[in-house]
């Protein structure tokens, strides 16, 4: 019985050649053992064999140590924009990630940051480690901006900053203390909410639920539905709210609505923790977006608040946010500031500098926050006229009784169109507009010049898809 071995290809030539030689010298005298053969492949992944009839061949096989590891789904979002920039046709859209473009859909990076990031260069600053907390004057501006200079938890230290990777490092960062020092409690979160949430929380082992937020039949806020299923939350829960600009639906409760959140989660002793990325880019206003959260710290609620300047100063690429604690005491701020810190070291160990500085400077500096301001009203102000040409556009176009006004009810960046997933499938493939499947588009990503292609698209997938 003839019988024939190759190298293993992790082996040593010298190795290799002596194996062969030591199998050939045992198949001339009749003496090779397949049972020995076979014991070696059972403790040698690389080794594998295969039987032709009377013949057993050993062939050597590279078998990644990772082989068990699984390809992840593309991002829901992220891969929006992959999928656009595959696409040939002229007439294309990229509704799906939520960044500012210009009315020639391009970036736009704000005259103040330039302004700021040559203040930078002028004096020559170095890139030395920021603490563990980060960038001291970012921390007393950024608390400041969110709370108000003047506001009591501010002037009597009771609040705990620390810098965080842009607003899904410093949830990540919340959802780190909620898990340590919080442990089965649970977080519950709107239905539908920002896509990362989940993934935030499930990676740091926080259990977290929903609570009714969109109403798919008037395509607005489910209040009732809201309250009630924050009540029926387990006592001490977190409570995680949208501050403004809800993302993806755009529909935010009405000031009054805020306050009957507030007894709803006083009445149950659960901790607010706000999401803030929108703060000025919303309304135009930044007292305005802060409004909901200002209204809880009146009220001498603990609460967490987690930041981000990526869309109202543009600054996505640099990581730039916050994590704040509003605690009852100074002393608690400091010791929760303190883990936190504890929580940022094996983690990222300190943050990056460059975007706080810009954020310290914009902010800092009365003649560049005040230019900035100006900036913010004009980004927010052409979002709002291409949300009012796209309401006008699907009114001029549509034929039945169908009310598109819920659009103009909405606020921010995104607009929930009530498409669901076959129609938004339509929206792509037949008209290559992209955007997340949950019928959220991105308007920020629109121009003036769009909004009566968009609106033919949304009419269209609409009314002819199921």
């Amino acid at each position: 019985m003839a019988s024939a071995m190759l190298p293993l290809a992790s082996a040593s030539p010298s190795a290799s050649l002596s194996l062969q030689n030591n199998c050939k010298a045992k198949m001339k005298l009749g003496s090779f053992d397949h049972s020995t053969l076979l014991k070696k492949e059972k403790g040698n992944p690389f080794i594998k064999t295969k039987s032709f009839g009377r013949i057993t061949m050993a062939v050597a096989v590279n078998v990644s140590r990772f082989e068990g590891i699984t390809m992840a789904p593309p991002d829901p979002i992220l891969g929006v924009s992959e999928a656009f920039k595959a696409d040939t046709n002229e007439m294309k859209l990229n509704l799906g990630v939520g960044a500012y473009r210009t009315e020639e859909l391009q970036p736009y990076v704000l005259n103040v940051v330039k302004k700021a990031e040559n203040l930078m260069l002028e004096r020559g600053e170095n890139k030395e480690y920021l603490p563990i907390e980060g960038l001291a004057a970012f921390n007393k501006v950024t608390a400041e901006l969110l709370f108000g200079a003047d506001n009591p938890v501010i002037q009597q230290q009771r609040v705990a900053t620390v810098q965080g990777l842009s607003g899904t490092g410093s949830l990540r960062l919340a959802a780190a203390l909620i898990e340590r020092y919080f442990p089965g409690a649970k977080v519950i979160i709107s239905s539908p909410t920002w896509g990362n949430h989940k993934n935030i929380f499930n990676d740091a082992r926080v259990p977290w639920s929903e609570y009714r937020y969109y109403d798919p039949k008037t395509v607005g806020l489910d209040f009732d539905g809201m309250i009630s299923d924050i009540k029926a939350a387990p006592e001490g829960s977190f409570v995680l709210l949208h501050g403004c600009a809800h993302n993806p639906t755009g529909i935010d409760p009405t000031p009054e609505q805020w306050e009957k959140i507030a007894d709803a989660i006083q009445e149950k002793n659960h901790i607010p923790f706000f999401d803030v990325a929108y703060q000025g880019f919303a309304s135009g206003s930044l007292d305005v977006d802060a409004s909901s959260v200002r209204l809880f710290v009146a009220r001498g609620m603990e609460l967490l608040v987690a930041q981000s300047y990526s869309k109202n100063l543009g600054l996505y690429a640099e990581r730039i946010g916050a994590i704040n604690v509003v605690c009852s005491s100074a002393d608690a701020a400091t010791r929760v500031k303190s883990q936190l810190k504890r929580l940022a070291r094996p983690m990222y160990s300190n943050p990056p500098i460059h975007g706080a500085r810009i954020v310290a400077n914009v902010v800092g500096n009365p003649a560049l926050f005040n230019e900035w301001k100006e900036e913010m009203e004009l980004m927010a102000g052409r979002i709002k006229n291409v949300r009012q040409k796209l309401y006008d556009s699907l009114s001029a176009k549509e034929k039945s009784a169908k009310d598109w006004s819920f659009i103009l009810k909405q606020i921010g960046m995104f607009s929930f169109t009530g498409l669901n997933k076959a129609q938004s499938d339509n929206m792509t493939n037949k008209w290559h507009v992209y955007m997340t499947k949950d019928g959220r588009v991105s308007l920020a990503g629109l121009s003036s010049a769009k909004c009566e292609y968009l609106a033919g698209a949304i009419i269209d997938s609409y009314h002819n898809v199921s």
